[in-house]
């Protein structure tokens, strides 16, 4: 029933994902991440007996041995092709004959315990009734007399101890039949939580998959979303996109123009400087030539005294008179240019404000993200449209689809199943009540057998009196041999039934393991339905024309089997793109090259950034024009070298000479300024489409990053049959072979164990018994030296049979 029932839903599934919808996810550094809500499920993905397994397994070695023959795929091939076989007239053709050659030599294992069984049920009866026929004509042990023996001791230890140790195997069987009678029961009892899991599981997957195709449809709002709010800031993406790439280009160069308007400035305050220390040591020059003059002059009066005309002070006076030369002026700063011309060229150069002139281009530039978000208003308005229509295209699709109404018409059969195995459950578990019983029966009986034995050996060992003659022996040992005797009276009366029951469960429980529960655990049986042409001649792949009716796809019972066992998706694991595509029913790629359209013919006219203006440029120009480079700065080194001075002029002149070197600057940042000016002119146009279209495939990736996962979702997670798996699982490896084939075998294996040590044990209890029973009569000697022989009629001499009163 779960096996039919799993078909119904993997049928259904698949034709309730045809229509099926596509789903979502969304994957990247800055795209949220989906994942599909998990779906729980009850019933567990295997079965676990217990440490009632280790009996199992001794069970399975045993039938290895019995049926070490692999699995028949060729003869079970053969019966299915061969189904429309007439026994009664068909036998004797040479292929069927073949054939069932085959399957006897598959089965001679299971054929020879099985005719064994037989014959032990058939001569058991006969056997029984021959020797008690033969005991009550005082044969066979019947006669109530036991002849002395030199080794009776010693054989009434070894039959005690043999019977000892075959009650104990006896035992053994006895315990695994209790034991799988009980856990069978149990199991039995389990079946019911067993269906209600499995059933709830079905309607859960029947539940989940319209929410779960709901969810993954509803998270293209997420995405369009996220598209919508980085298309409202396409201001700082892509405006701010376009910018960075012009940046290095145009930043330098202002930075430039900004040092280089501040450079002007200290220009002037440098020339001003200068020339104003021009101006103050020409005077300080004048004055001191003045100074100088007038002291030569004292000195040459001084000199022309007569005194220096004494000629102790003659020769100094002649060093003085030689040293006055000295006194004039060193320097020649009247030879040195006014710098007023330059002054004034600097001071019409700060007439225009660089400094503004250049914010406003620095302002101009930082203006293209706005200028990008005022052109693109349009275009994102119709991208916007264009998404909203997909996400109509999508709940359309899932209004069309009606997954819930298609999955519907499947809650009917799952229902009227599980209707019908609840109405049976009772029936089942009233017959397994009765199967109870009777098994607790065998086993019962078995019991009594054994515990006859085991009483007739209490008694025996513990009341025998080695002392006692055998008319003589005690109550408690007479009590051992009845019992012993006993068993072996109801071992007569009952082993064949015991045997029946034994050889019938045998052929049962060991084909049904040999033939289903195995192959179905190492896949051969799917094998065996997947062989082509088998199940239905004119399909080549009988399930894939079931589904599809087109038999050529291949299509099989084992990859559904193990896809569904790996919890894959209904449609990856039927391979239903064969019959409904989830690409063309989810068809955006007249959306998505609508969006790209737009992208690529994007036209962002950024022509009107001046990074400088005329008036910015002539002032670098007339800066450059001033003269500063043109003024002689070694001149005004030399002369500034030469003492004396007022003043130290090294730190102006320095000054001067860097300011200067800023002139030919000046023409490089004109240079620069016209190659980054060109550049936003003419080339602007490629960075707005690299940049646009890089933009366009950020946008146009959340969209391909959310099909990719509605595809996986579908392959992968949507509608995840597992539980049809789990369903035929608990059919078959569950409640087929290790609720009732397992303990059933266990059971016919340990009665059948004890059934069989039932044919030496009575043989030993009998013997045992002739020594534990109180004797009618016994050997008697007169004379201990004479050799004893039988009396056979009357009493001789030496020899006579001593009569008792019979005990039984």
């Amino acid at each position: 029933m779960a096996l039919t029932l799993g078909f119904l839903l993997l049928l259904g599934l698949c034709w309730n994902t045809f229509s099926e919808g596509p789903l979502s996810t969304t994957r990247g550094s800055d795209v949220p991440e989906f994942e599909l809500p998990a779906t729980n499920y009850e019933t567990k993905d295997s079965y676990k007996p217990g440490s009632i397994d280790v009996l199992f397994q001794i069970v399975h070695t045993f039938l290895h041995v019995v049926q070490p023959n692999a699995f028949p795929e060729d003869i079970l091939r053969k019966i299915i092709q061969q189904k429309k076989f007439d026994l009664s007239t068909d036998y004797e053709k040479p292929e069927n004959v073949v054939l069932t050659l085959k399957v006897i030599r598959y089965e001679i294992g299971i054929i020879i315990c099985a005719v064994l069984g037989l014959l032990f049920v058939i001569l058991m009866p006969l056997v029984g009734f021959c020797f008690g026929l033969c005991r009550c004509c005082n044969k066979c042990g019947g006669e109530m007399h036991q002849r002395q023996k030199k080794n009776g001791t010693f054989l009434r230890k070894c039959f005690a101890v043999s019977l000892l140790v075959i009650c104990i195997f006896i035992s053994i069987g006895i315990i695994c039949g209790f034991v799988a009678n009980h856990h069978l029961r149990i199991q039995v009892e389990q079946t019911r939580k067993l269906a209600d899991s499995n059933f709830r599981d079905l309607r859960t997957l029947l539940n989940e998959t319209p929410s779960q195709i709901s969810y993954v449809l509803d998270q293209y709002t997420t995405t369009k979303e996220k598209a919508f709010s980085d298309l409202d800031n396409i201001k700082s993406l892509l405006g701010s996109g376009i910018h960075e790439q012009l940046r290095p280009k145009v930043i330098p160069v202002l930075d430039d123009i900004k040092t280089m308007a501040e450079a002007i400035k200290e220009t002037k305050e440098a020339l001003l400087t200068v020339n104003n220390t021009l101006e103050n040591l020409k005077q300080s020059t004048t004055q001191l030539n003045s100074s100088l003059g007038d002291i030569k002059m004292n000195l040459e009066q001084s000199l022309n005294d007569p005194q220096c005309s004494v000629p102790s002070v003659t020769a100094a006076c002649n060093d003085i008179r030689m040293t006055l030369n000295q006194l004039d002026d060193n320097t020649n700063m009247h030879q040195l240019p006014s710098l007023h011309n330059q002054l004034d060229n600097v001071n019409d150069v700060l007439q225009t404000d660089l400094s503004s002139l250049v914010q406003k281009g620095n302002k101009s530039f930082n203006d293209i993200p706005e200028m990008v978000q005022n052109q693109t208003t349009d275009m994102v308005s119709d991208i916007k449209s264009t998404l909203n229509s997909i996400g109509s295209d999508i709940k359309n699709i899932n209004e069309q689809i009606s997954i819930q109404d298609n999955l519907s018409i499947f809650m009917d059969p799952i229902n009227s199943i599980e209707t019908y195995i609840y109405q049976k459950l009772p029936t089942l578990e009233e017959y397994d009540s009765y199967r109870w019983l009777a098994s607790l029966v065998i086993c019962g009986l078995l019991t009594l057998i054994v515990i006859f034995y085991y009483l007739g050996l209490l008694c025996g060992v513990f009341g025998y009196d080695r002392h006692a003659t055998p008319t003589r022996r005690g109550c408690i040992s007479n009590t051992g041999g009845i019992f012993l005797m006993a068993g072996v009276g109801v071992s007569f009366l009952f082993c064949w039934i015991l045997m029946t029951i034994v050889v019938l469960t045998f052929v049962v429980g060991g084909n049904v393991e040999k033939l289903v529960c195995e192959p179905y655990q190492n896949k051969k049986l799917f094998q065996i339905l997947d062989t082509p042409y088998l199940l239905n001649e004119n399909w080549k792949y009988y399930l894939s024309g079931m589904v599809f009716n087109k038999p050529d796809i291949n299509l099989t019972f084992e990859q559904v089997y193990s896809d569904c066992k790996e919890n894959k998706g209904i449609y990856a694991t039927l391979k239903l793109e064969n019959r409904y595509n989830i690409s063309e029913h989810f068809n955006t790629q007249e959306h998505t090259r609508n969006i790209n359209n737009s992208f690529e013919n994007l036209n962002i006219k950024i022509d009107n950034i001046v990074l400088l203006d005329a008036a910015g440029r002539k002032n670098l120009r007339d800066f450059s024009a001033s003269g500063v480079d043109q003024i002689d700065y070694d001149a005004y080194l030399a002369e500034i070298a030469k003492p004396p001075t007022k003043v130290n002029l090294l730190s102006f002149a320095d000054e001067l000479e860097r300011k200067a070197s800023q002139l030919v600057k000046v023409v490089n940042i004109i240079s620069s300024l016209d190659s980054a000016q060109d550049f936003i002119t003419n080339r602007i146009s490629s960075v707005i489409v690299q940049e646009s279209k890089k933009y366009g495939n950020m946008i146009l990736g959340y969209f391909e990053r959310y099909l990719q996962w509605v595809k996986i979702s579908i392959s992968e997670q949507i509608a995840a049959c597992k539980p049809v798996a789990t369903a035929l699982d608990s059919a078959v490896d569950v409640f087929l072979c290790s609720y009732i084939i397992e303990p059933m075998n266990l059971f016919w294996f340990g009665i059948g164990k004890a059934t069989i040590f039932l044919l030496p044990a009575l043989i030993f209890a009998v013997k045992l018994a002739k020594y534990y029973r109180r004797m009618d009569s016994e050997d008697v000697y007169d004379d201990v030296e004479t050799v004893p022989m039988k009396n056979m009629q009357k009493g001789h001499i030496g020899f006579h049979r001593h009569q008792t009163t019979q005990a039984l």
